[in-house]
């Protein structure tokens, strides 16, 4: 009897659990659906501001100025009025012709004229611009010269005056010492020398060759005109043969 009665008990819970549930399935079906066909029946309740925010496209960006005005040049094309070195006639006669006014010719001054004009012209006077230039002293600027030069051994000689033999020294021609002694001397304007200085040589030697040469005269060395001084090289040889 009791299990009778748990199994009616059953048979009615799950009668009425089953009808619940499809109850509450139909309920929220329903509400979905009022849910969803409001907005559409209702379209004034939407918030406009927001749909229009997400509907409306961004306005385009601002359009690249224009470029600067460009000057317009205006070509001319300028016409010739000669053609292979002739006038050629003109295509149309002007509307207005410029008068075209001459500068009065200079007066005639005869023979009166400039100094230093050209002779029987304008401006001309007596010895013309020849004559200014034959009779012009133009100053000539003076060349300077130098105060001492250098002249070779053989322009040197030739001007020798006066030449002195060397004393041969005893102890050298003993010794059967010879040889050439070169000196570096300087020749003043008055052609006495100066400044001897030994180059090469002997020592035994030296001695009487520049005490030879510095008795030695020449003839003053002209430049321009003028003396000058000049340096040169002085050769004395001792020879035992007496050359």
């Amino acid at each position: 009897m009791f299990e009778d009665s748990l199994i009616e008990s059953g048979n009615r819970f799950k009668t009425k659990r089953l009808s619940s549930t499809i109850f509450s399935f139909t309920l929220q079906f329903l509400l979905i659906c009022i849910l969803i066909l409001i907005p559409l029946i209702y379209t004034d309740a939407l918030p406009k501001t927001q749909l229009m925010t997400f509907l409306v496209a961004p306005p385009p960006p601002p359009p690249p100025p224009p470029p600067p005005a460009m000057a317009t040049v205006k070509v001319v094309k300028m016409q010739s009025e000669l053609v292979n070195g002739q006038l050629r006639t003109p295509t149309k006669i002007p509307k207005n012709v410029q008068m075209i006014k001459e500068e009065e010719a200079p007066p005639d001054l005869g023979g009166s004229g400039v100094p230093g004009g050209i002779p029987g012209g304008y401006g001309s006077s007596s010895g013309g611009v020849i004559g200014g230039i034959v009779n012009s002293t133009a100053a000539i600027p003076k060349q300077v010269v130098p105060q001492r030069i250098r002249v070779s051994q053989g322009v040197s000689t030739g001007l020798l005056i006066r030449k002195v033999t060397p004393n041969y020294p005893p102890l050298a021609k003993q010794a059967r010492i010879q040889g050439q002694v070169v000196l570096q001397a300087e020749i003043s304007k008055d052609g006495t020398i100066q400044n001897l200085q030994l180059i090469s040589g002997h020592p035994m030697l030296a001695p009487a060759a520049i005490e030879a040469v510095r008795q030695w005269r020449y003839k003053p060395y002209l430049l321009n005109g003028e003396p000058v001084a000049v340096e040169t090289q002085v050769v004395v040889n001792f020879s035992l043969s007496g050359g």
